[in-house]
């Protein structure tokens, strides 16, 4: 099994900053790619951003949102600043997890975390 747990979502005004963590644990091996996403109510769950061999943004939040990753504790980091109203969304943590005893890499999703915009 592998559990992904986030942390670090609330409150805050626009203009604002918080930063979400996710940890994996479990029977890993290897983490191919971790990242960030966010389904706003409503809206299809969308990509925030990722990091693997390279990072990638989404348009949306490039400049705005930073992400690292810790490959030793199997944790990754998503510093959002300058946060705006539509921001608001549940985050989700994503994992692609090699586990022991497997052959394939499969993706792996936590519990996610709200975070809301507001005034």
């Amino acid at each position: 099994q592998v559990q992904l747990v986030e942390s670090g979502g609330g409150l805050v005004q626009p203009g604002g900053s918080l930063t979400l963590s996710c940890a994996a644990s479990g029977s890993i091996v290897s983490i191919n790619v971790m990242g960030w996403y966010r389904q706003a109510q409503g809206k299809q769950r969308e990509l925030v951003a990722t990091i693997g061999g390279a990072t990638t943004y989404a348009d949306s939040v490039k400049g705005r949102f930073s992400i690292s990753r810790d490959n030793a504790k199997n944790t990754v980091t998503l510093q959002m600043n300058s946060l705006k109203p539509e921001d608001t969304a549940v985050y989700y943590c994503n994992a692609r997890v090699l586990r022991s005893g497997t052959i394939r890499f499969s993706d792996y999703w936590g519990q996610g975390t709200q975070v809301t915009v507001s005034s």
